[in-house]
């Protein structure tokens, strides 16, 4: 009987003689098996792939090595774990070694992950059994991990908060060796409902509808299948197919068996021992297996050469699963909530218990997936998220393409109102998406969107990592936030926070077993020396486990397009980052650097990129550290961008230090293209959320050099500030890498500081929102908009952040001039704040006409309008200068910046 057939037979046999997945032999299996007897909870298929320890030794070598590389990356036996340095120039010989040795405690990490969890998308599907997920046999099972715990057990809503009943029962309660607990739910029947007799007439919860209950009886549908699917003699009952085995053992081994070898005689060649077989088969008419024979031609290997009776090869081929049956003995969730009553239903209320050595806990599961707080706001449940299936959000729109260019929008979502309160995803979609679109902006990169218990800490000390935060909306609420940004064309990115996590024991993973060793170090590592957070044990599988799969969740539940690494220096580093770097190679290997953590980032991007080709990742490290956008076969840690600190920072010190007309042209220049060999890698930005947030000041509310409460200054102040605020931008979106960022409101210029409510401030909601209504007025704040948003058009016509690097060829700092090419395009900047130039010479190689096609001292930005239509084109001449062959001369009113496009080329 063909093995599909021998499957459905399987599935129509009575419940009782099924064996229960979990607990036939022992209460659970490995954690990280496909085999742990659950489904994955989103897509209702079973997992058939048995557990490491369960397979043959052979088998076990070959999942314990590493998963196929992506065809953009090497294979495992060509890694060169210093390969980068000769590319950089680097010739550090500690540092080679440090390299060596990484890359071998990354293969032994590797070992033992893969012994665990088989390959990297094993382990990082932990969120498909981990936490609380319905299984299809009316049931709900949870899973979390306590190696610390005595006793595990769910309360909530469903059971009036008690940690006994119906959550621990005999036979529904498992620990593994691991320290993985497991708990059943069964759902419950209905008075006057009767379980089901066979294992097929499944209720499938997800659908809105009965998908095949016609009221068919099971009787009758059985007896439909003989007739209609099954042939004369094709049922053959399942322990027949042992029948012939238990025959050949019984006369072997049996008692009446042969007990010597004489007794034993001459064992027949398999020929014959073939034909006496095939012999005593004519005469068996409830036989109706498949003919085949074996042709001998003298060869080895005749058992290779198998010809089967065209017949039966036809029946076979001709025969489909009886699918169409089975879906009769399907019945919908309306069928479903007619015979039962679920054990926990959606929107319920829960947590989990533990009985530990040093007491009773009390605990928020660390897979949750939807947090809600208390009404005293001390503690928080977890909230047992199914929605019906007319509220499930469908996806509409398709993940956009990966553009050349990145020009990402930092964003808040509880600050994005205008209204002193936290705003929504709703609000945020419906009023801040359309305003990115229209901004020119290609990417989001949101921050504080994973559950926080402190609002005023800005989203960055996690307590809840596989939940978004319930102030904002729902999980449908962010689902309908990110496809509508895809609509739009816009990528959505997180600011993932794994380098520390909160230290709330109520809340989030701090003590979560009761004991110190379970997700963070023990001691004074666990903890970081200046933000009161706790430090990941980045050595341990489970750890690894969890936050592996934290990535790859908010990738295929939610859609994201990539993450931010906010604060690797305080991972990388026991110090957590706070020391003194000079640049010296010594500083990123001695015995301060943490190895595992590095080994995780490694992992992390393997993972994401192998499994999910078109991420973006991105490497916010204070420190450089080298190698962080260089292939993992190669060295490296494997990231597409790390962000470029100096910019910001050096913006910030001269504005707050330096009056402008003492500006250094070349210190400037020198830390723009200070890392000009990574610049393809490289995302700049003149201020993010730092340079405002809680005690800071944006670079606006600097140069306009007024009042907090105050919007008008002086016409000269303002000019002022207009005018460098749109020449620091231009100069650090085009001279150098290929990625921008801009926080939310500074591309007009918001006046305000941001400053969360806390209690310094009588938690306040002032500055803890956007005045998006400065830009329906005229003025400087919507001459600025103009300004940035035909910054991001000309970027996104002539595709300057994706071209090569950037040729400075002109610094001066008398006349305080700058000038670069970048592909066609000749950047000038006079950041002299009183002297303007009617003719100033810039070399240039090409001969040819150039034509100004963009210029910040334009009316419409905020300008004087200077420069007549007239003077927007110019013609070189042979007059060298620069060390080019070739020069323009050209006007620069003060404190402005041009761009002049190469459009007509003159050949001599």
């Amino acid at each position: 009987m063909p093995s599909s057939l021998l499957l459905s037979a399987h599935f129509l046999l009575p419940s009782k003689d099924r064996i229960s997945p979990f607990f036939g032999q022992s209460p659970l299996r490995n954690p990280g098996s496909s085999s742990a007897g659950t489904l994955s909870p989103r897509q209702w298929k079973w997992k058939c792939s048995s557990s490491a320890q369960e397979q043959p030794p052979k088998q076990q070598q070959q999942q314990k090595k590493p998963p196929r590389r992506s065809p953009t990356n090497k294979s495992e036996p060509n890694a060169d774990p210093v390969g980068f340095l000769s590319k950089k120039g680097i010739s550090d010989r500690a540092f080679a070694q440090f390299l060596r040795e990484r890359h071998k405690a990354y293969k032994d990490r590797k070992f033992e992950l893969f012994s665990r969890f088989i390959d990297l998308k094993e382990a990082s599907a932990g969120y498909e059994i981990l936490g609380m997920h319905r299984h299809r046999e009316h049931r709900v099972d949870y899973m979390e991990w306590a190696p610390g715990a005595r006793y595990c057990a769910l309360l909530g809503d469903f059971n009036d908060w008690s940690p006994t009943e119906n959550s621990a029962r005999e036979g529904h309660l498992g620990l593994d060796d691991f320290g993985y607990w497991f708990i059943i739910l069964e759902d419950k029947l209905r008075d006057g409902e009767e379980p089901e007799e066979y294992y097929f007439q499944e209720y499938n919860y997800v659908d809105d509808y009965d998908k095949g209950d016609n009221g068919i009886n099971v009787e009758e549908l059985l007896k439909r299948i003989n007739d209609e699917y099954w042939e004369p003699g094709e049922i053959w009952p399942l322990k027949s197919r042992l029948e012939m085995v238990a025959k050949l053992y019984e006369q072997m081994f049996g008692p009446n068996g042969p007990e010597s070898e004489e007794e034993l005689g001459e064992i027949p060649d398999a020929e014959t021992r073939y034909k006496q077989w095939k012999e005593t088969q004519k005469n068996d008419s409830a036989n109706n297996l498949p003919n085949y024979e074996v042709i001998d031609d003298g060869r080895k290997f005749d058992m290779c050469s198998v010809i089967s009776d065209p017949v039966t090869q036809e029946e076979f081929r001709a025969k489909k699963p009886p699918l169409a049956y089975w879906i009769e003995m399907r019945k919908g969730r309306k069928a479903w909530l007619k015979k039962y009553m679920p054990a926990i239903s959606h929107g319920s209320r829960y947590r989990v218990y533990f009985n530990t050595p040093d007491g009773a806990l009390e605990r928020v599961p660390a897979w949750a997936t939807y947090v809600l707080p208390d009404a005293d706001g001390k503690k928080s449940y977890a909230v047992y998220w199914e929605p019906p299936p007319e509220d499930i959000y469908k996806w509409k729109n398709k993940r956009p393409k990966v553009p050349k260019s990145l020009r990402i929008y930092e964003c808040h979502v509880g600050i994005s109102g205008s209204e002193p309160k936290i705003s929504s995803f709703k609000e945020f979609t419906s009023k801040v998406l359309p305003h990115v679109k229209n901004a020119g902006y290609n990417a989001i990169q949101l921050i504080g969107v994973i559950e926080h218990k402190d609002y005023s800490s800005v989203g960055y000390k996690v307590t809840n990592f596989f939940a978004v935060s319930s102030r904002f909306g729902t999980p449908e609420d962010f689902k309908c936030l990110v496809d509508e940004a895809h609509g739009l064309g816009i990528l959505v990115f997180l600011d993932i926070v794994h380098s520390y996590a909160s230290a709330d024991e109520l809340v989030g993973l701090a003590l979560f077993d009761g004991s110190n060793d379970c997700f963070f170090h023990t001691g004074k590592r666990g903890h970081h020396k200046y933000w009161g957070t706790r430090m990941f044990k980045y050595g341990d599988v489970d750890v690894l486990h969890f936050l592996l799969s934290n990535l790859k969740w908010w990738v295929t539940e939610y859609q994201v397009d990539g993450f931010q690494f906010h604060s690797l220096s305080s991972m990388m580093y026991t110090h957590n980052g706070f020391a003194t770097f000079t640049g010296e190679m010594e500083e990123y290997c001695n015995q301060y650097v943490d190895k595992d953590a590095l080994i995780y980032l490694i992992l992390a991007n393997e993972m994401l990129h192998d499994l999910h080709p078109n991420i973006i990742t991105i490497a916010e490290d204070a420190t450089f550290y080298p190698g962080l956008c260089e292939s993992t076969t190669q060295g490296g840690l494997g990231f597409d961008y790390w962000v470029n600190f100096s910019a910001s920072e050096m913006w910030l010190w001269l504005l707050e230090n330096v009056p402008d007309r003492d500006w250094s042209m070349n210190k400037i220049v020198s830390v723009l293209v200070s890392n000009q060999q990574s610049s393809h890698n490289m995302l700049l930005y003149a201020e993010n959320h730092n340079q405002s947030i809680s005690g800071g000041r944006s670079f606006a509310e600097i140069l306009f050099n007024r009042p907090s409460e105050e919007l008008i200054g002086s016409d000269d102040i303002v000019f002022r500030g207009s005018s460098l605020h749109k020449m620091i931008k231009l100069i650090t979106f085009t001279i150098s890498g290929c990625a921008y960022l801009n926080f939310m409101g500074n591309e007009f210029g918001h006046p305000y500081k941001v400053e969360f409510p806390m209690a310094s401030n009588n938690y306040s909601f002032n500055f803890a929102n956007r005045r998006w209504d400065l830009l329906t007025e005229k003025g400087v704040h919507s001459d600025l908009f103009n300004f940035d948003t035909d910054m991001m058009r000309l970027d996104e016509n002539e595709q300057i952040l994706s071209r090569s690097l950037s040729k400075v060829h002109h610094v001066n700092d008398s006349s305080m001039v700058i000038s670069y090419m970048r592909g066609p395009l000749l950047f000038i900047f006079n950041f002299h704040p009183e002297i303007s130039y009617e003719t100033y010479r810039i070399g240039v190689e090409e001969a040819g006409e150039y034509q100004i096609i963009f210029n910040t001292d334009e009316i419409s930005y905020g300008g004087r309008g200077e420069l007549k239509s007239n003077q927007y084109l110019r013609r070189t001449s042979t007059k060298r200068s620069d060390g080019c062959r070739n020069s323009l001369e050209v006007a620069l009113p003060s404190r402005s910046a041009q761009v002049y496009k190469l459009v007509r080329i003159l050949r001599l």
